[in-house]
């Protein structure tokens, strides 16, 4: 399919390795694979939106690109170097994730749980700083949380605490940020200021990755988007290039048309509807 060149195989250690990649990525849950033998390069400096039907495997995908969840095969490679042998504190400071769901300790207030966002970045030489404190102010301003941070978490909205996890992740300032389906709990306001966070955290320099169910945003605010359906990638690259309705049919078995937002450019998709004839009144 349009978009999808095959990767290259650059051998562990290589210096022109992707910073986040993985060869023949194989993952899975009891006796079935989920992932059947991925290769995926993550993009430097880029957005990277993976999009695809539920159950598909991105956040699988995510968690293993973490260490989260374990390969049964292949390999996940961070700066061409195998991402199992990284210490925990080395790699929660270049590889941040934001999981699905989270849950925060009894009573602890907003600034405390974004703050240990800094945890990676302490040890025994090593306390509070300035530096943290910056990092974690800066995090609730960006996330629009900071008039919050001396509120307990247990005490807020579904939509405020996705923010202040979000917070959190971009506290812990690694060039990495793993985002899996930010946007959920929030309305359509706050969906916006969660996506333009991350493209600005993007123009800052960070390489982000992002799963979202809703392909018009995904569409509009990727600078590279991965289509997956069942463990596999296929396909791949600019959105403007690769989101077309052949697309649409083989991820999500949609019959839709593509138009192209006037404004931005973006691929916009808009599903068919089928044509309903009114039904003939009966005879009275």
């Amino acid at each position: 399919m349009k978009g999808t060149p095959q990767p290259d195989r650059p051998a562990e250690g290589r210096a022109d390795a992707p910073g986040l990649s993985a060869r023949e990525l194989r993952v899975g849950y009891g006796a079935r694979d989920v992932l059947p033998g991925l290769d995926f390069d993550v993009p430097d400096a880029e957005l990277t939106v993976v999009i695809g039907p539920n159950a598909c495997g991105k956040s699988t995908l995510l968690h293993a690109l973490a260490r989260l969840h374990a390969a049964r095969g292949g390999s996940v490679l961070l700066d061409g170097k195998d991402i199992r042998r990284y210490g925990a504190k080395e790699l929660a400071r270049r590889v941040g994730l934001l999981p699905q769901s989270s849950t925060a300790p009894d009573g602890i207030t907003v600034h405390d749980l974004v703050s240990r966002g800094r945890y990676p970045h302490q040890s025994v030489l090593r306390g509070w700083s300035r530096e943290d404190a910056r990092a974690v102010e800066n995090a609730l301003r960006a996330t629009g949380v900071l008039d919050l941070a001396h509120r307990r978490v247990d005490q807020l909205s579904g939509g405020q605490r996705q923010r202040v996890w979000i917070a959190m992740a971009v506290a812990q300032e690694t060039p990495l940020l793993l985002l899996d389906e930010p946007t959920t709990f929030l309305d359509i306001g706050h969906q916006v200021e969660v996506l333009r966070l991350m493209r600005e955290l993007r123009e800052a320099g960070r390489t982000v990755v992002a799963v979202l169910h809703e392909i018009n945003h995904a569409a509009r605010y990727a600078t590279h988007l991965v289509a997956m359906r069942e463990g596999r990638i296929i396909a791949r690259g600019d959105p403007r290039e690769i989101v077309t309705p052949e697309l649409i049919g083989t991820m999500f078995g949609l019959t839709a048309r593509v138009l192209v937002d006037e404004v931005t450019g973006a691929p916009v998709v808009v599903p068919d509807e089928p044509i309903r004839t009114a039904r003939p009144s009966s005879a009275r």
